[in-house]
């Protein structure tokens, strides 16, 4: 039986008697004591999690005190709150978490919920973090550990370095938050690899050698297309990977509102030479991944075939994909193309008054605008279209 639901006190606790088969005593929002026929008492939550009905104990009467007991509900309460399942985190807590435990909780409790590019964080602690420390406990790691992970990657990939801290970083915050940790080993550490490329812009000479580069180079056909459209149409490479046939009407692409930065639909004329880029229609994501699995282009992979090629390529200074965005724009603007004109395109949130007021499409200026730029593409590469 259940009895009626009364404010806790430890007097109230005291004077539960046990009866000839167990019953709960609750006080609300799913927390309560159960009572033993052999008289002992333990602390419970009831919540539901995933549509399921779950109980989680949150201690044993009289060691877990009312007030320990309540805090203990109230953090449960958090958790649920969090989107996290309060008796699955408490699991982990019973014992030293391993570092590959603590990814996967990051990953599907932290990072999935949140970003984006949680794939791309899941990636980077997979490849580097787990085969180094997986079998490690989270709390024995060390400044010293992190230190000598982040300069091997550096040997190998500079400012891939630098993007692994910030993973590193972001996951043992989430750590010492969720109390598995005391102190993060990433305090104090700063990027291991320098890095100059906040306002890269590709000159004329530079996006020749590209063009000619990944078409000449043995990269996936989706590789070389992602790059070119990115910087032909100035879209995010995000967006740009993540293209659907569905999207595209005519010469016209709309990107979606769930896969835009500023969650808004956004239209994007498709000049002839974006048109020509494509190809042929098809069906599902434009951009399929060559070989990995996955419906469409990694964003990760298409910027390492920068990474592995544009000193191949004859370019002496290193960019990524978003750098060709930022190269587009900066062309347009140089050739007189009002900067409103280029926000628009770009896609950039607005702010003040002009958000409330303007509701002008653009779509006009945007088409005279991109065709403008393929235009001047066509004379930069030449005979390479």
């Amino acid at each position: 039986m259940v009895a009626k639901k009364k404010r806790f006190t430890d007097l109230k606790i005291k004077k539960l008697a046990p009866k000839g088969s167990a019953y709960d005593v609750r006080e609300g929002e799913g927390f309560g004591i159960r009572v033993l026929p052999s008289g002992s008492k333990s602390w419970f939550f009831m919540y539901h999690f995933d549509g399921r009905k779950k109980r989680l104990t949150l201690g044993r009467y009289p060691h877990a005190t009312l007030e320990q007991a309540r805090k203990a509900h109230r953090e449960a309460l958090s958790a649920l709150d969090a989107g996290i399942d309060p008796g699955e985190e408490r699991d982990l807590r019973k014992e030293a978490v391993k570092v590959v435990e603590l990814v996967d909780f990051y990953i599907k409790k932290w990072a999935k919920p949140r970003k984006r590019s949680w794939s791309e964080d899941k990636r980077q602690l997979d490849k580097d973090v787990i085969p180094r420390w997986g079998h490690r406990k989270a709390i024995d790691i060390s400044r010293v550990d992190v230190r000598r992970l982040l300069d091997d990657v550096a040997d190998r990939a500079p400012i891939a370095a630098n993007r692994l801290l910030a993973v590193i970083r972001k996951m043992f915050n989430f750590a010492l938050d969720q109390g598995f940790i005391e102190m993060s080993p990433c305090l104090g550490i700063k990027a291991p690899s320098p890095e100059h490329q906040k306002e890269r812009v590709l000159s004329e000479s530079e996006i020749k050698a590209f063009w000619h580069g990944v078409t000449g180079s043995k990269i996936s056909s989706e590789a070389r297309k992602a790059l070119q459209l990115i910087l032909i149409t100035a879209q995010r490479p995000t967006e740009i990977c993540t293209m659907r046939w569905e999207d595209i009407d005519g010469e016209w692409w709309t990107i979606p509102g769930e896969i835009s930065k500023n969650k808004k639909a956004h239209r994007v004329p498709l000049s002839p030479l974006a048109m020509e880029v494509l190809g042929e229609r098809g069906v599902g994501y434009v951009l399929p991944p060559p070989i990995s699995k996955g419906e469409y282009i990694n964003r990760a992979s298409v910027s390492q075939t920068v990474i592995r090629g544009y000193r191949q390529w004859g370019i002496e200074e290193s960019f990524t994909p978003h750098d060709l965005r930022r190269t587009a724009a900066s062309h347009m603007t140089g050739m007189g193309i009002p900067r409103l004109v280029v926000q628009r395109i770009l896609n950039h949130a607005e702010q003040g008054v002009t958000a409330v007021y303007d509701r002008h499409s653009y779509d006009k200026e945007k088409r005279t605008a991109l065709e403008a730029w393929s235009r001047s593409l066509g004379e930069i590469l030449g005979d390479l279209v």
